[in-house]
């Protein structure tokens, strides 16, 4: 069953078969504004808008990619800025910035998947060439003999490789608007993607080179707050209706390749 019942919410969440019960209540939300014991809390609940915003940006600069995974992406990405958050120490609680660009190193290899992550599915070694300067990338995925380089859990006919470039900018409190906001709000989570061609699931398919890469209004405005995320994912697909492949939901896994 899912819903409530005497004070109790059950529901059900993506990547568990279980049901999931949590009782409602707690303290109300004027004592928890109003009262000095709550001053902790309050200065959480505003340094954790920070921390989403820059979840949020990480997830839309994925690309799209992230409709891949098999778990709430969001909340390991919210778990992830909060460490970064909490590691600045030269900033009063209440208002610490959230600065990917230092960290980048912590989202290399974050994987979209735990069942099935990126490489158990394609289990070719991926090279590519990331460049900040022009916000562009090369990826070149080897030849592809599928009988021993894909694992094809649905054993569906088609699959693709994509790969997505994208931005996700340091998020800072604002003095003026009391509120966390990006460095640079027109980079914050942009990103574009490109698709290989539909190749049978049982093929060999040759070496082939994907290109990404974000406009030039994009690179007028890159600074060093500002974080670049590489993703790639092999995605699934099925006959459509017309008769031409088309993908399959969750079908496909993916992770990212490098944040610079």
């Amino acid at each position: 069953m899912t819903g409530s019942l005497s004070g109790v919410s059950f529901y059900t969440r993506r990547g568990s078969d279980k049901i999931i019960a949590r009782s409602k209540g707690g303290v109300s939300g004027d004592k928890i504004k109003r009262l000095p014991q709550y001053e902790g809390l309050r200065l959480q609940q505003k340094e954790w808008s920070g921390v989403t915003k820059l979840a949020s940006g990480v997830r839309h600069a994925f690309g799209g990619l992230h409709r891949l995974a098999d778990y709430n992406l969001i909340s390991v990405l919210n778990g992830l800025a909060n460490k970064m958050q909490k590691a600045d120490t030269s900033v009063e609680k209440g208002k610490r910035p959230v600065r990917l660009s230092q960290f980048c190193q912590a989202l290399d290899g974050f994987n979209f998947n735990r069942n099935y992550p990126y490489n158990t599915i394609l289990r070719v070694s991926t090279n590519y060439e990331l460049s900040r300067e022009t916000l562009s990338a090369s990826v070149s995925i080897p030849r592809i003999n599928t009988d021993i380089d894909l694992l094809n859990i649905q054993r569906l006919p088609f699959f693709r490789i994509i790969v997505s470039l994208g931005a996700a900018s340091d998020v800072v409190y604002d003095e003026k608007l009391k509120d966390y906001v990006p460095v640079v709000g027109a980079l914050h989570g942009v990103a574009i993607a490109t698709n290989s061609s539909w190749f049978l699931a049982n093929s060999i398919v040759n070496e082939q080179i994907l290109t990404v890469q974000l406009t030039e209004k994009h690179v007028s405005m890159l600074t060093d707050e500002v974080s670049i995320v590489l993703s790639i994912a092999v995605e699934f697909g099925a006959v459509g209706f017309s008769g031409e492949p088309v993908e399959v939901k969750w079908a496909g896994s993916g992770k990212v390749l490098k944040v610079s």
